[in-house]
């Protein structure tokens, strides 16, 4: 191994690699190039290697461990999802964000490259969030693109991981040259009075353009009504030469500008496109889905619709030019951020061929667009909402509902959606919700000691419906999209924001998400808590839903529910997921036990299971390597073997 420190633009850049290294020719059938597997975040593979007579025959093949690359005690949690290109595995790890090259056979580390530190990533809150790397070709030299938690945009040759000197300035773009918000120190960053950003998921590149996302600090610890929007930049593949920016909070004379009905489009900001990507090369189109903008439950500084929060965009890749968009929700005090990338089909409907997108969100719908013109596939219509009684607060007097596909998740809050394994447990139930509001969807958040009590509770919450963890998985041969869901719900409180810091410009703040218990450490509500529900997309029916794994031991075991015949309610996390030519395969999430499943695509039987070192994390992949297929994922915790927290592990038959 060779050691070879250099200086870049003001960077320090440690590079390790192997001077052996090459890389290997592999068909396109058998690679995962992008963090959904294709540009259209299908999560699909075609192999059939692995199927429902072998699956529980899969064993470890090698464990790859990041542990070791987090930062002064930092939790090493890893939230990344390989990609698999040209022979090699490539992924990021720890909080400095580590680029790692893989042996796919061996779990070998080739090469690894990381990013010297500065104020900017010390700032971060999404040290630990990064999802991935982008990769391309480029004059026949396989690149890989990085965003770090700094904000820079790094090319390194993927073979040995030396930064590609003519890309930016030695290899590096200052992504807040671009971002059109003024000056700016290269170390620090941004003023803390301008704002703060920052990244967590990899780069979408489609037809020799780089696009990049961001994301920023959580909208629910924020008192400052002042933050930099999170626009997206573009950028050559093989220069790195700034192409275009979108703006995300339209400024004047700009198309949706007259959605912002007061100034904060000159100050605020967010609507971050923290969320990976799809793209679709043919059509020239990267599709770009956005969170709300600054404070996550309040927004009366801010009136309007607020385009393009919450929202998915079509964006012409040559141009940076809106084709169009769909907006999910109108003026978001949910914290209803579209958390994963859309899914891209190609499905007959009415015995009409139809480009797809399929966006599944928070809100527990599955919103289907065509994704040439953005047109719903079926109606989707508005419909009156509650409306807010803060004061201050701007709300949409409607919601946009999609008539199918029906809702995959419980929406809003009724007492008979409360536990009643036994009437003492439903008794309880009934008491803790006595001191909050309950409501449909859309039921919008309350001051905390106001008419509601201590706050509302809005089902699904910030972490409920289909979130960054497990989100949806697509089959392009059926046009089944398998959505994973959980029965979560939120109640925030607002309070006054000079209660929280004395220094706050903002009416009301919320100190959390926000949750409610249940009686006795169980969950509030009946179950299943965590689902997997299987969609067609040629008529917008439902084929089934599963529980996410088995009933917990804390909940089958509890002293309360002695002698109660308890359904499989499933595990209370976001199933991790991807589908093959065979099967549909998943592990159980953060909160679930450490096992793998394998489930009949058609009807959700399951056909095995197999035990793991950790619980799942992230949503994971799968290759074929000199004719074996690999499923690689990420796991973290403590399974029956020892704590492999940050480490990836990789399946395969004997």
């Amino acid at each position: 191994m060779i050691r070879t420190r250099f200086r870049s633009l003001g960077l320090v850049a440690l590079l390790i690699f192997a001077a052996s290294a090459t890389a290997q020719t592999s068909s396109a059938a058998d690679q995962w190039r992008f963090w959904g597997s294709d540009a259209g975040s299908t999560r699909y593979a075609p192999h059939d290697q692995i199927t429902a007579a072998n699956f529980e025959d899969l064993e470890v093949a090698w464990t790859w461990r990041g542990d070791n690359f987090s930062h002064d005690g930092a939790d090493p949690l890893l939230r990344a999802t390989p990609i698999y290109a040209n022979g090699t595995l490539y992924s990021v790890a720890g909080s400095r964000r580590t680029v790692v090259a893989m042996d796919p056979a061996t779990g070998e580390t080739l090469w690894t490259w990381r990013e010297a530190p500065t104020e900017r990533w010390e700032k971060s809150m999404r040290k630990n969030y990064g999802k991935g790397v982008g990769y391309d070709l480029v004059d026949g030299q396989g690149r890989i693109y990085v965003i770090t938690p700094a904000f820079f945009l790094h090319a390194l040759d993927a073979e040995t991981g030396r930064p590609i000197e003519s890309f930016g300035e030695g290899g590096t773009v200052d992504l807040l040259d671009d971002l059109g918000e003024g000056p700016h120190d290269r170390d620090s960053g941004f003023p803390d009075d301008v704002g703060y950003i920052t990244n967590s998921s990899p780069p979408m590149i489609v037809n020799g353009v780089i696009i990049v996302g961001n994301s920023h600090e959580q909208g629910y610890y924020q008192t400052r009504q002042e933050n930099v929007p999170g626009n997206v930049l573009a950028y050559d593949t093989k220069t790195g030469e700034h192409l275009w920016r979108f703006n995300v909070i339209p400024q004047p004379g700009e198309f949706g500008h007259d959605t912002w009905l007061t100034d904060a489009w000159e100050y605020t900001g967010n609507v971050s496109a923290w969320a990976p990507m799809s793209a679709d090369p043919e059509l020239g189109l990267v599709y770009v889905v956005t969170d709300p903008p600054t404070i996550d439950f309040f927004g009366g500084f801010h009136a309007g619709d607020n385009l393009f929060s919450t929202s998915v965009i079509a964006i012409d890749v040559a141009t940076g030019e809106r084709r169009w968009h769909f907006q999910f929700v109108h003026h978001d005090i949910w914290n209803y951020d579209t958390p994963t990338a859309p899914n891209l089909l190609d499905v007959t409907i009415d015995g009409r061929p139809t480009p797809v997108l399929a966006q599944a969100t928070k809100q527990g719908f599955l919103y289907v667009l065509n994704r040439e013109t953005g047109e719903p596939v079926w109606p989707i219509e508005e419909r009156p909402v509650p409306p807010s009684d803060v004061e201050g607060e701007w709300s949409s007097p409607t919601q946009p509902f999609p008539t199918k596909p029906a809702p995959f998740e419980m929406q809003g809050i009724t007492e008979d959606d409360l536990i009643d394994f036994t009437p003492a447990l439903k008794q309880q139930a009934l008491e803790i919700v006595s001191e909050f509001r309950l409501g449909p969807l859309f039921n919008p958040p309350a001051i905390e000691g106001g008419p509601a009590g201590q706050a509302s509770i809005h089902c699904p919450g910030s972490n409920g419906g289909a979130n960054i963890p497990g989100g949806a998985a697509a089959d392009p041969e059926t046009g089944i999209v398998y959505v994973a869901s959980t029965k979560a719900c939120s109640a925030p409180r607002l309070v006054p924001g000079t209660d929280v810091d004395p220094n706050s410009n903002v009416s009301w703040v919320s100190v959390g998400p926000g949750g409610v218990r249940g009686p006795e450490g169980l969950p509030l509500l009946k179950p299943p808590y965590g689902t997997i529900t299987a969609i067609d997309l040629k008529t917008g029916d439902h084929l089934w839903q599963i529980p996410n794994g088995d009933t917990p031991d804390r909940i089958t075991n509890h002293a309360a529910l002695a002698g109660v015949d308890l359904p499989n309610t499933g595990q209370a996390s976001h199933a991790t997921k991807l589908v093959t030519k065979t099967l549909l395969m998943y592990g159980e999430g953060r909160s679930g036990e450490p096992r793998f499943h394998a489930v009949d695509k058609m009807t959700g039987r399951e056909v095995g299971v197999v035990d793991l070192p950790g619980n799942t994390m992230t949503a994971p992949m799968t290759y074929m390597h000199d004719g074996k297929q690999y499923v690689v994922m990420a796991v973290g915790g403590r399974g029956e073997s020892g704590d492999f927290a940050g480490s990836l592990v990789a399946l395969r038959l004997p």
